[in-house]
């Protein structure tokens, strides 16, 4: 069993948990994840790792589902069933001078330790997040610690920019030059962050999170295209270059999955 070591709301829909797996947090690096289960009748669900302490391990979730809520309903204290992991491949780090953080939403949790490893390397960081709302703008604590510059942007203008991610990208553009970007967020962000560093000529990675079941490979559930190749998200990344992903493909195998999110993403795409 895996003891919850510490718990904060970072929103009404997002929580943050301090899980102790000594195991996963002795072998992790950037970009790896972990799959749990909240109790041995639970199922089983893929969590980008945000933070690493010792021998604790910090995940971000957000309550959409019903085992998502059921793992929001845990107390400090509590155990969780199961703590599979590191899974997955570790970040590339590329030598470069500077490189952008792109968050959108939920994806500033699994963005935070890549951006820290540059920047740890004496790579200098800026970062563009952004989100539906204020409140919903997270880890904003943390990558203050290390980023040069943080710009926001929100849907309603309630902080920052009103308007999208891509709005503050072309923005900052105008003045700024950068040999790499790092974008993480909902499918259809991504897709155009991509879009857009093309006709700068800018590279970008991306964060895959097709739906995942045994996090080896087997179920071939999570299968991307990437340069034309099948790849698996579980094993192959979940990190891919931006402009070899076939985003359209895998936005329409995510509407299979019947929820807001996915549906919203595939009426912005047919747009």
């Amino acid at each position: 069993m895996y003891k919850i070591l510490d718990k904060k709301a970072l929103n009404k829909d997002v929580d943050l948990l301090v899980v102790h797996g000594p195991f996963v947090a002795k072998n992790a690096r950037p970009g790896h994840f972990i799959i749990l289960r909240v109790d041995d009748e639970g199922e089983r669900i893929p969590l980008t790792i945000a933070e690493l302490d010792g021998e604790n391990v910090t995940i971000v979730y957000q309550k959409l589902g019903y085992s998502t809520r059921k793992l929001g309903e845990l107390e400090i204290g509590d155990d969780i069933a199961d703590f599979v992991g590191p899974l997955g491949k570790e970040s590339h780090i590329r030598e470069v001078k500077s490189v952008l953080g792109i968050a959108g939403g939920v994806g500033a949790a699994p963005l935070l330790p890549q951006l820290r490893e540059y920047a740890e390397r004496g790579i200098s960081v800026d970062l563009v997040i952004g989100a539906r709302s204020k409140e919903h703008l997270i880890l904003l604590d943390k990558y203050l610690e290390f980023c040069d510059k943080i710009y926001i942007c929100t849907d309603d203008g309630s902080a920052g920019l009103k308007g999208f991610v891509t709005d503050q990208i072309k923005e900052l553009y105008k003045t700024k030059k950068y040999d790499h970007t790092v974008a993480i967020g909902p499918l259809i962000m991504m897709k155009f962050v991509v879009k857009l560093n093309k006709e700068y000529g800018v590279s970008t990675d991306v964060s895959l999170n097709p739906i995942m079941i045994d996090g080896t490979g087997m179920c071939g559930n999570c299968r991307v295209t990437i340069a034309d190749k099948t790849f698996f998200a579980c094993i192959d990344g979940p990190d891919f270059p931006g402009e070899e992903v076939d985003f359209d493909e895998l936005l329409a195998r995510q509407s299979y999955y019947k929820n807001e999110e996915h549906e919203c993403n595939l009426k912005l795409v047919q747009k």
